[in-house]
């Protein structure tokens, strides 16, 4: 007798469902992989209504998607915001869960949501319980392949297509804000240095290689440069440092934008350099061409789902020094945390790949 927990949802749902949750909370870059998948089920079922139970943060920068309904898990709140979540699922019972996240927490806010299918991971990439909080389990999938494709599955299980579009909405507001700060011809140049938060500092490149691409861009390219980030202490910290050594004057928004205005900054913008970083995948969700660069982490398991071929990875040389290992011999997510390792990644390749992708034109965007 086949287990319940091998059949797939799609056997069982012989009409389109009247309501579907999702449950990803977070990361910014998760939530960015995740969309898709959720555009991907609307193709399939339009007039199915969607909720998504989703971080505070991430929830800022998805809040203006209009065909979906996001119901905010405030992970500050600790205990309250398990019983917020039931108070808000209140006489609500969904014909199916899709859990696609696997830490504890969520496994613990999934016990909150009603629904008769619960699906989720089989047992080799389910977490902290995951397993057992789920019902029925999406099929096994290579080890290697990107997050974006792993969330697919989800979709697939359902007979969705898989197809890659975001269609998060500018904010009008944020962008006659934006539109007012930068208002010559140039094209600009967005490079947010660090990835955050602060424990993953050893993710992020050195500010002196940065202010001299910048000072490359700006002189031999003629672009604005643009810095970004977050309100944090060491990325305030980048961002004033590239500003010292710079010899030309970066805008310096470093702490200064919400998620809406950075989204509003990279629909106007030409590029974005940065490190593996949430801003990454929200430029890849607007189609802004992305230089990554990646050494602690894997760039085809977490990088810029659409310009991997643009990613700077020194990937296999970090895994090679620390695990003494290739990437392929690794398990999925494995990182480096040696605190010196982006210092495998010169100034000189990411201007060399600045040049090969500014003369190819890949994209222009029109002020």
């Amino acid at each position: 007798m086949t287990s319940v927990h091998n059949i797939a949802p799609v056997r069982e749902l012989k009409k389109p469902p009247k309501s579907i949750c999702i449950l990803r909370l977070s990361a910014i870059g998760d939530v960015c992989h995740a969309l898709p998948v959720v555009r991907s089920i609307q193709n399939l079922w339009p007039t199915t209504s969607i909720t998504w139970i989703i971080g505070q943060t991430e929830y800022e920068l998805l809040s203006d998607i209009d065909d979906i309904h996001f119901v905010v898990f405030d992970k500050k709140a600790g205990l309250k915001a398990f019983f917020q979540l039931k108070k808000s699922l209140k006489n609500k019972q969904f014909d199916l869960l899709l859990h696609m996240q696997t830490s504890l927490r969520s496994n613990i806010a999934s016990l909150f949501i009603p629904a008769t299918i619960k699906l989720g991971y089989d047992k080799n990439r389910a977490k902290e319980l995951h397993y057992w909080v789920t019902n029925r389990k999406i099929p096994s999938t290579s080890k290697h392949q990107h997050q974006i494709d792993d969330l697919f599955g989800f979709a697939m299980a359902l007979g969705a297509k898989k197809q890659i579009a975001w269609n998060i909405p500018i904010q009008q507001k944020a962008l006659h804000k934006i539109k007012q700060q930068f208002k010559n011809k140039k094209p600009l140049l967005i490079i947010s240095p660090c990835s955050s938060p602060s424990k993953r500092i050893h993710r992020s490149w050195n500010t002196a290689n940065y202010a001299r691409v910048a000072d490359y861009a700006i002189e031999s390219l003629g672009y604005d440069v643009v810095l970004s980030g977050g309100p944090t202490q060491h990325e305030l910290r980048a961002g004033k440092e590239i500003e010292t050594i710079m010899h030309n004057k970066p805008a310096n928004l470093i702490g200064k934008t919400s998620l809406k205005e950075l989204l509003a900054l990279m629909s106007i913008s030409a590029l974005l350099i940065t490190s593996d970083s949430g801003p990454s995948h929200i430029a890849t969700a607007l189609n802004l061409p992305v230089i990554a660069l990646h050494a602690a982490t894997n760039p085809y398991q977490t990088g810029p789902y659409l310009w991997l071929d643009w990613v700077i990875n020194k990937y296999p040389e970090a895994v090679e020094i620390e695990y003494q290992k290739k990437p392929e011999q690794l398990a999925w997510g494995t990182r480096v945390h040696n605190e010196n390792i982006m210092a495998l990644i010169t100034a000189e390749k990411v201007i060399h790949q600045l040049i090969k992708m500014h003369s190819q034109g890949i994209q222009e965007k029109q002020r």
